[in-house]
């Protein structure tokens, strides 16, 4: 055991002034490489002081925060970041200290690990919590509090969610960008969060965002209100209620909006089909609107690849709904011609060689698209693939 002791003093004795200075830059910086924290807090918020006045030894079983899972694992990163030179001077030195002084050098590789420790996730988000609820705060400073929850919306819960909700009334598009880009994360594929997130109702804020002229916080808008309502009834309803298809069919039919703010309309439409497909009690009565499936029929003949593809994916699910109309597709939104020129056009794209392989694909899919609308004007009813 003692070693052990020896060797893992001798190796951390020789990085203890390297690493303090390390620790003293960064704690100015408030920076380590991957993540940036936030500047509205006093450095010494960011890491966990030693509470215990009792001395701590070390042993082979303590597990060490810091990245360390074990003081074997410290002690091979010692050794390999060790300068050999120093280390065998260090060793030199260390042979003969006695058991209060080694116990004293275990003490104070104890304090250097504390001040080392990285901060947990739950930590860094109640730092940043903390900093959009101060109202004096720098913009800055905000900005970077949101950026940060970007990478820890896991253990988001109630009180989080509405400390960033208040953040969508914020003066700056940024800070409302920011914060709807955070709930959008948090809220995919989260049913609990969905809910917690409608229940405050930020979905008729997002809504608004949608509408803005400055496109960066209309596309985080959308792609916020895109994962609240995706396979969740509830916020589906809300979305109707807030006159949701009104706001998609303005987008779609706008051809001076931002073409990433149509892509994410067009994608969200797809998934709107797609969970109505999948459940039987989702309603979206806006399917059966023609001006509205018009829209989206015209945008397979854009000028953007992504967005054709996109609308052939969100007409392949609206044909398969049974409550959309086979003769609407053809009398009123032409979807047979719009099909055709398509095809024309994918013929040419096939001549260019950087651009074979992707119109093909696309082809491929708009055959199904066709062969599924075909069925569909033949039986009057919903045919799956």
């Amino acid at each position: 055991m003692r070693l052990v002791k020896l060797s893992l003093i001798l190796s951390i004795a020789v990085l203890i002034p390297a690493a303090s200075s390390w620790a003293s830059e960064d704690r100015v910086n408030k920076s380590f490489p991957g993540l940036i924290w936030s500047t509205g807090k006093d450095e010494g918020e960011l890491f966990r002081k030693s509470h215990s006045e009792e001395p701590v030894a070390l042993n082979e079983n303590d597990e060490l925060d810091g990245g360390f899972s074990s003081i074997d694992g410290m002690l091979q990163w010692a050794i390999g970041h060790s300068d050999p030179a120093k280390l065998k001077e260090a060793a030199k030195s260390v042979q003969h200290l006695s058991d209060d002084e080694l116990q004293k050098r275990q003490i104070e590789i104890k304090e250097l690990m504390e001040k080392l420790r990285m901060p947990s996730d739950a930590e860094l988000m109640k730092i940043a919590i903390d900093d959009l609820n101060n109202s004096s705060i720098s913009l800055e400073d905000r900005l970077r509090a949101l950026e940060e929850l970007l990478t820890l919306v896991e253990p988001i819960d109630n009180a989080n969610v509405a400390a960033l909700g208040r953040q969508l009334d914020n003066v700056e598009p940024d800070v409302r960008k920011h914060a709807a880009w955070v709930l959008g994360k948090a809220s995919q594929n989260n049913p609990l969060i969905q809910n917690q997130v409608l229940a405050f109702g930020t979905l008729g804020k997002l809504m608004k965002m949608v509408k803005s002229d400055v496109a960066e916080e209309a596309i985080k808008a959308l792609y916020a209100v895109s994962a609240l309502i995706r396979n969740n009834l509830n916020g589906q309803d809300n979305f109707y209620a807030e006159a949701g298809d009104l706001v998609l069919k303005d987008i779609l039919s706008n051809s001076t909006t931002d073409i990433r703010l149509r892509r994410k309309c067009i994608v969200l439409i797809g998934d709107l089909a797609a969970c109505q497909l999948e459940n039987a009690d989702a309603k979206i009565p806006f399917f059966n609107d023609q001006v509205f499936l018009k829209a989206i029929v015209d945008l397979i003949l854009s000028d953007d690849l992504d967005l054709q593809e996109q609308s052939l994916g969100a007409i392949k699910n609206l044909l398969q709904l049974r409550t959309t109309q086979a003769s609407a597709f053809k009398d009123f939104c032409y979807l047979d011609k719009a099909l055709e020129r398509m095809r024309l056009q994918l013929q040419l794209l096939m001549e260019e060689e950087d651009q074979r392989d992707y119109a093909k694909d696309v082809e491929i899919l708009r055959r199904e698209v066709e062969l599924i609308f075909r069925k569909k004007l033949d039986n009057g009813i919903q045919v799956p693939t």
